[in-house]
């Protein structure tokens, strides 16, 4: 561009700024003189607060008042709940269904999670024949594999034979899920140690073993680096049980040979979340059975007749109470429980969850409302992918048909059915991610809502469909024995 064409941007851009002060001061004069006429004058040219040109933006009553209409209205189910149903709530149901005291000696749920101890145990002798080189990594990787394997079948095979209650066989093998996946991020990170150890080892083969000075610490010959009083634990000295059991025990997946800790427990706070945890625990139980089983229960009738217009009407009724159930446990699992165990053991990383709630897309609903299981899985499974050279596709699908299985795995195996529908839910996910990437484009707003809807309505209509199968195959077993 040449220097004249730059010149003549230049005389037009003051030109602008120039006719743009003129208008104004024009405006302002006018406005002086109107304001000196006799008839006292009282309009001026303003849009309604309603308007988008406005740029009105305290809108704090109208949330007040969507906020009371909403209690006002949930306030009128729960009285016409009372008067239809009375009142049917009783905690010791929910713990009769976990342990079976029907049976006394026989408690699947509770010997279950006692035995998962020995998968730790397991886990950890293979890390001690590891490191001291009595096994090779191909013979240990094989271990590590028959112990997460054994893991995943063990209690499945157990609640198909023992048939405890669906309710607490979940929670079991929500404890085994868990498990399996901290025991391949133990496995995984000692061997990254080990691979780390042995390439240090063969530099230490060129060169004289020594003492080495650096600013802010001293690399010790006895492997540990001390830096302002603080003990850096480095492989193999993290290979104990304490150490084991603390990792099991931490409100994480991913294992760290030091972990982040904060200075002191906090009493003040874990009294405060100790509270949150009995009382939203009352508060879910509570709405788990005067609620949601009482619908689920009258919806049984027109799936079984597959009446179109009803099974909408009982799928709406079962969303609310479902959704404020789901709510309630995200803050009593991710908040109150993860924080006490945080505190307790004070592990400092405290990031369980992000704001999902802001969701415009089903990728980052699925990236920050579970931290946990995303930091797992992208630190074991998406990244390793990427290094050995597959694809970011790849890798995405990966992680969610791993994800996918473990919906069906907590599911199924409890009800003792395989009809797939949480893996289809899954699957589903897919092309409403494509359909909420594209009203996103148009509206953040709307693609906000989309993903809120689809978490209100996609859980009843899972819910009824599992529970439907489920009392249809226990019929039909009930009338074949009979």
């Amino acid at each position: 561009m040449s220097e004249a064409d730059l010149l003549r941007r230049r005389k037009g851009g003051l030109r602008r700024n120039h006719s743009t002060n003129e208008a104004e001061e024009t405006v302002r004069e006018e406005e002086k003189e109107r304001a000196l006429q006799p008839d006292k004058p009282y309009h001026k040219p303003q849009d309604s607060l309603l308007s988008s040109a406005s740029g009105w933006t305290n809108y704090r009553g109208v949330m007040n008042l969507c906020v009371l209409l909403l209690f006002m209205s949930n306030i009128r189910l729960v009285l016409e709940n009372f008067l239809k149903y009375g009142i049917l709530i009783d905690p010791m149901k929910i713990f009769n269904m976990f342990v079976g005291v029907n049976d006394p000696y026989s408690w699947p749920n509770l010997s279950l999670i006692c035995i998962c101890n020995l998968f730790c145990l397991a886990s950890y002798f293979v890390e001690k024949l590891l490191s001291k080189d009595m096994i090779s990594e191909s013979k240990g990787a094989f271990l590590h594999f028959i112990i997460v394997i054994t893991c995943l079948v063990f209690p499945a095979v157990v609640i198909f034979q023992k048939r405890p209650n669906p309710i607490g066989a979940a929670i079991t093998l929500g404890f085994y899920s868990i498990l399996v996946l901290k025991l391949i991020s133990y496995a995984m990170v000692n061997k990254w140690c080990r691979k780390k150890q042995h390439d240090n080892r063969k530099q230490l083969h060129r060169r004289r073993r020594t003492r080495i000075k650096s600013e802010g610490g001293i690399w010790m010959a006895n492997g540990k680096l001390e830096t302002n009083g603080t003990s850096f634990v480095e492989y193999p000295d993290n290979l104990h049980m304490k150490d084991l059991y603390y990792f099991i025990v931490a409100p994480t997946l991913s294992y760290e040979l030091n972990f982040p800790r904060s200075e002191r427990i906090r009493k003040r706070f874990l009294i405060r979340r100790i509270v949150e945890m009995v009382f939203l625990i009352q508060i879910m139980i509570g709405l788990i059975q005067q609620w949601i089983v009482p619908t689920v229960a009258n919806a049984m009738k027109p799936f079984g007749e597959m009446d179109l217009s009803r099974m909408v009407e009982r799928i709406m009724k079962l969303a609310l109470p479902n959704h404020f159930v789901w709510l309630l446990f995200f803050y009593w699992f991710f908040h109150s429980c993860l924080n006490v165990l945080a505190e307790v053991l004070r592990f400092a990383d405290r990031e369980f969850y992000r704001d999902w709630w802001n969701s415009e897309s089903i990728g980052y609903f699925w990236q920050n409302w579970n931290i946990p299981v995303h930091k797992w899985a992208n630190r074991h499974v998406y990244r390793p992918m990427l290094e050995k050279g597959f694809s970011r596709t790849q890798g995405q699908i990966v992680v969610f048909l791993i994800s996918a299985f473990f919906h069906e795995y907590l599911v199924s195996v409890p009800l003792q059915m395989f009809k797939l529908w949480a893996f289809m839910g899954m699957m589903m996910q897919i092309p409403l991610a494509i359909v909420v990437a594209r009203v996103n484009k148009l509206s953040p707003v709307y693609a906000n809502l989309l993903v809120w809807m689809s978490l209100i309505v996609g859980q009843p209509v899972a819910i009824m469909m599992y529970v439907h199968d489920y009392v249809v195959q226990n019929a039909l077993e009930a009338s074949s024995v009979a």
